[in-house]
């Protein structure tokens, strides 16, 4: 069997890896159609890998589409781990209609949480007025709402769902999540579907969108949810930027529903420079960058690694991907 991935995966991994797949074949790719085993060249036309690893550096390299090709070509291939936690890429579409299982990454799920948490917490807490105080030589008083005195809506619970809630609720916070089940977790005060979302909108002082982008939450955040939000509530989005009818938010801004956008995705990326986003004083804009933490690659390693073990013995995957995330 041969396991195909970067040659920077490899060198990473090398130790940890030699007993997970003794007896296998690893070929890694340094560079465009560059294939190698044991140190010599291989001819792509012989690669014909039945796992895929397209890591996190597959993306940041530019490899991605060499061994995206690679896996669309190779009639061998069973299973691939992926960097990310979206799969609305076409490629992963193609990819799961050829019959290749999908994993998805559940490492970005923690600097993402800390994104949430980080940006919910700095507008709830007053350091802005604080700092402006500071600056004016103004010794004022900036009363707050604690956070724990604050109802949270979390929209999607996946891995990042997961990691958000983990940290939100040693606030002491209220709850509530939104799923495609009803099956409880401990974590939330209580759980409801997606055609229950209007129901419990007006009741939250925090928003977060943290589901995929499927045929059923394009556009889910339109003007009837504005309308519903409660004034002055703060909306954070990290999940995909089409969740939004930009222009819905836009009004809903207008007469504060909501009161704050915490916005790292957008429907158009780069965000153009001319986009209104950039200036509007209820805004924060960041450039699709809550996954940015100094730990996914190390947790990307350690998730590929379990799975590789889980996927030579027969077992359950980790973050397996279904046929509706991709859109089939």
């Amino acid at each position: 069997m041969q396991i195909l991935m970067t040659q920077s995966g490899y060198d990473r991994i090398r130790d940890r890896l030699a007993p997970l797949a003794a007896g296998h074949q690893i070929v890694t790719v340094s560079a465009n159609d560059v294939f190698e085993m044991d140190g010599r060249p291989v001819d792509p036309e012989a690669v014909n890998p039945e796992v895929v690893w397209l890591s996190l550096d597959s993306r940041a390299s530019g490899l991605f589409r060499t061994l995206a090709v690679r896996l669309l070509k190779s009639p061998a291939t069973r299973w691939t781990q992926v960097f990310s936690a979206g799969l609305d890429d076409p490629s992963f579409q193609k990819f799961m209609a050829k019959g290749v299982r999908i994993s998805k990454s559940s490492s970005q799920a923690v600097p993402i949480a800390e994104y949430v948490v980080g940006h919910a917490v700095s507008l709830l807490v007053p350091i802005e007025a604080q700092r402006d105080a500071q600056a004016a030589h103004e010794w004022r008083h900036t009363p707050w709402r604690e956070v724990g005195h604050t109802r949270w809506l979390l929209v999607g619970y996946g891995s990042i769902g997961r990691e958000i809630a983990r940290r939100i609720k040693p606030f002491g916070v209220d709850l509530t999540v939104v799923r495609r089940s009803k099956t409880e977790t401990e974590l939330a005060d209580r759980v409801v579907t997606q055609a229950e979302l209007p129901a419990v909108l007006p009741e939250a002082d925090v928003v977060v969108l943290a589901c995929p982008l499927t045929d059923e939450t394009r556009g889910m955040a339109d003007p009837a949810f504005f309308a519903a939000m409660k004034p002055g509530a703060m909306l954070i989005n990290i999940g995909r930027g089409a969740l939004v009818d930009e222009d819905a938010l836009r009004a809903g801004l207008d007469r504060d529903q909501p009161g704050r956008a915490v916005l790292d995705v957008f429907a158009t990326e780069p965000l153009p420079a001319d986009s209104w986003f950039w200036d509007h004083p209820k805004v924060r804009v960041s450039a699709h960058t809550s996954n940015a933490g100094d730990g996914n690659v190390g947790r990307g390693d350690a998730l590929f690694l379990e799975n590789l073990r889980r996927y030579l013995a027969g077992e359950a995957l980790l973050n397996e991907a279904q046929p509706r995330e991709v859109g089939l």
